[in-house]
């Protein structure tokens, strides 16, 4: 490298509501961070969703807690709460006008699934978010991404079998009473039962959240540095 050049971070971005995060978030992000060469992977969990209205999300601390359990062993992985501590609703446009404030020296990439890809073109100021991040899709194998509309640069496909886990499906188990072991991490298995996420008078989107709250306070105050507040 030349003396006086400034090396550029890669750094991934991988937005999300995490309700709950799961095996497939992370194979995809660590995947993700082998093939592109990435430095590191912020983990962003989404504030209040604009196509997500329609239905109970968990409260975002609890979603934010759970990404920060679900990560905290990989030194690779980061959790920022620079969604979740922004007033209003959850745009990409802002999670990464916000980064690329808090990480002038870095190179970003946008991890998102394949089948969103599409959609971006819809999302707030669309235009702009080819410049501000490489898109990559991660999917399961065999998925075909329709190219119609997207740039002819700045956007990449990557097969990840682990994707055809899905939040969805674990928060239907937790309700029926299945199991999730497997397919989210062991602590996240141990933090939704404990707050009783996903089950009927649970503390997830209301009920009992003035006791959660002063739990989730206290879990806050143990939880490493390093993937407290936004990212650095």
């Amino acid at each position: 490298m030349a003396w006086g050049r400034q090396h550029r971070r890669r750094i991934g971005v991988m937005g999300g509501t995490f309700d709950p995060v799961h095996h497939g978030h992370l194979v995809a992000a660590s995947e993700v961070r082998d093939v592109f060469k990435l430095d590191e992977v912020i983990f962003v969990p989404a504030g209040a969703q604009p196509y997500k209205q329609d239905r109970d999300v968990t409260h975002a601390e609890h979603r934010y807690l759970m990404t920060v359990v679900a990560t905290a062993s990989n030194p690779r992985f980061t959790v920022s709460r620079v969604d979740i501590d922004r007033p209003g609703m959850t745009y990409t446009i802002d999670t990464l006008r916000d980064l690329r404030a808090q990480l002038p020296d870095a190179d970003l990439f946008f991890i998102t699934g394949a089948d969103v890809l599409p959609q971006i073109l819809t999302w707030k100021d669309a235009d702009e978010l080819w410049s501000l991040a490489h898109f990559i899709g991660v999917t399961r194998p065999g998925h075909e991404l329709d190219p119609e509309g997207l740039p002819a640069t700045g956007v990449s496909l990557m097969e990840v079998p682990a994707m055809a886990i899905s939040s969805t499906d674990c928060r239907s188990r937790v309700k029926q009473g299945k199991p999730v072991w497997y397919l989210v991490p062991d602590g996240v298995v141990q933090y939704i039962a404990k707050y009783g996420l996903y089950t009927a008078g649970g503390t997830a989107t209301g009920v009992g959240q003035h006791t959660a709250a002063r739990d989730l306070a206290a879990t806050r105050a143990d939880v490493p540095p390093r993937v407290v507040g936004a990212a650095q």
